[in-house]
């Protein structure tokens, strides 16, 4: 199994930043796309950004040139910085992490969700 884990959250006013975390853990063999979502109140989740291997980004246009996404291959963490940030940008974010985990019966593809970390933006 594997086990995601979140920080960094909080409130912060605009204009501000904050830098969020997130470590996996567990029977991990390799980590193929790592990612952050969000979900406003009475919104569907969205991409904010995510990150291939190789290091390749995406981001939604809302957060281009204000969130940086990054990740750590050694300690199979990914993060986010958010600079610059607005009321808009008060959501639940959750990070999302891809790849292949070994089982009792051979390495299997596995789909993993965070527990989610606040971010609300106010002054």
């Amino acid at each position: 199994q594997v086990q995601l884990v979140e920080s960094g959250g909080g409130l912060v006013q605009p204009g501000g930043s904050l830098r969020l975390s997130c470590a996996a853990s567990g029977s991990i063999f390799s980590i193929y796309a790592m990612g952050w979502y969000r979900q406003a109140p009475g919104k569907e989740r969205e991409l904010v950004a995510d990150i291939t291997t190789g290091g390749r980004t995406n981001y939604a246009d809302s957060v281009k040139g204000r969130f940086t996404i990054s990740r750590d291959n050694a300690k199979n963490t990914v993060y986010l910085q958010s600079n610059s940030l607005k009321p808009e940008d008060t959501a639940v974010y959750y990070c999302n992490v891809n790849g292949v985990i070994g089982t009792t019966i051979g390495p299997k593809p596995f789909d993993a969700w965070g527990q989610g970390t606040l971010v609300s933006v106010s002054s």
